[in-house]
């Protein structure tokens, strides 16, 4: 049995991570061999990281490339021929890859061909930003890797237990039909967490949760016995909480106006919805929160608050849709580590039953609310790449 190879690209960056497979099919049954990423993609020069299962830094390099852009390509042929090499690294078996969009269709991970990959990249114009970045290694990886299996894992595959109401707008009931749905996203990390509640209640039924997904992106997802009943991300992942530099949820009449009477062009609307928005638009400082929480001018404090004011109003609208809230889970980067904000989250939202234990927020414990508190809070740390990894197992034992 080898190793599986775990593949999550972005437009200048490509994070992997290599995984052995132990004995059954377990999350923990996954052991991360290797981790890392490359940066700077597409230009003359990019970093490559790479760190072993303990965390360590073994590799660190700058690389040049030969003919004036060092892209995607490049950087898998470099990966593949470093693993190679590597003593203790096992022969890949398979690959599998984060694909943002799986459509109306791909409700599951799916094993992917010729016929699988022109499918989704019909999907590119759903999410133009991530699903032709997320596709591009699957051919190079055919050329590279032609008899490794590759399998793709979809953030969206998880939110397709949502109840057609939960997943329609009020349009024209042929554009739902042409598949203008709220789709969702984030649907890996909601995935795994999903899967480690049970395991810290020592049952299978967790009841009713709402997970927040705070990070550069940042989302909600409701859900009942571990399926999705709800998320702020819609169509596109531009929906819901502010992000780092994404606006969120907007009048639609805001693009309009853009349109019409600022004469900002569609892409330059894009690149202001997607890129110049969300804490680093509101700030004018940082999209990073830590960078936010230590600076005490009033634009980004409002920032901040703007972030967490978004949370607890979306938090009620979820657990409305739940019927009430047993659990609170807080994960990803800002979810994982950034104290004052669940703080903030968790006081707005004491009228559902939660009880911040300050003392346990601050140290960073995996539950964080007081004894008596009648919602649980967590604190899990996501892992997407160890999903992936799992899923991909599952489609080639």
């Amino acid at each position: 049995m080898g190793d599986i190879l775990v593949i999550n690209s972005g437009s200048s960056s490509l994070k992997f991570a290599l995984l052995g497979q132990g004995k059954g099919l377990s999350l923990d049954a996954l052991a991360v061999h290797y981790q890392g990423h490359f940066s700077g993609l597409g230009g003359r020069q990019a970093r490559l990281v790479i760190r072993d299962g303990r965390g360590r830094a073994i590799r660190d390099d700058h690389l040049v490339a030969e003919d004036g852009r060092y892209g995607h390509a490049e950087a898998l042929s470099e990966l593949l021929g470093w693993m190679d090499d590597v003593p203790d690294s096992g022969r890949i078996s398979a690959i599998g890859h984060r694909i943002v969009h799986g459509g109306r269709h791909y409700r599951r991970p799916a094993l992917l061909d010729e016929g699988v990959l022109t499918d989704l990249e019909a999907l590119i114009p759903l999410a133009p930003l991530h699903q032709p970045h997320g596709l591009a290694p699957v051919r190079s990886l055919f050329a590279l890797r032609p008899d490794v299996p590759q399998v793709a894992c979809f953030d969206t595959s998880f939110h397709t237990t949502q109840a057609a109401v939960a997943q329609a707008f009020a349009l024209p009931r042929h554009l739902t039909e042409a598949g203008l749905i709220r789709y969702g996203f984030h649907g890996l990390s909601y995935d795994y967490i999903s899967r480690r509640l049970p395991e810290y209640l020592g049952r299978p039924e967790t009841g009713r949760v709402v997970a927040a997904h705070l990070g550069n992106g940042a989302s909600l997802c409701a859900m009942r016995d571990g399926a999705s009943v709800a998320s702020t991300m819609g169509f596109t992942a531009l929906d819901g909480l502010p992000m780092g530099t994404r606006c969120g949820t907007i009048d639609p009449g805001v693009v309009l106006h853009l349109l019409t009477h600022e004469n900002m062009t569609p892409e330059q609307v894009s690149d202001l919805l997607y890129k110049k928005s969300g804490l680093f638009g509101v700030s004018g400082i940082s999209a990073d929160m830590r960078d936010l929480i230590d600076n005490q001018t009033p634009s980004a404090r409002e920032a901040v608050e703007l972030f967490t004011y978004r949370i607890i109003r979306e938090l009620g609208s979820h657990a409305a849709a739940l019927g009430g809230l047993d659990h609170l889970v807080f994960t990803a980067g800002i979810g994982e580590h950034a104290a004052p904000v669940r703080a903030m989250v968790c006081r707005g939202c004491e009228w559902l039953g939660v009880r911040l234990d300050e003392g346990r927020n601050e140290q960073g414990e995996l539950c964080i609310s007081t004894d008596d508190s009648p919602v649980k809070v967590w604190v899990i740390p996501t892992d997407e790449e160890r999903m992936i990894a799992w899923h991909t197992a599952r489609c080639c034992p």
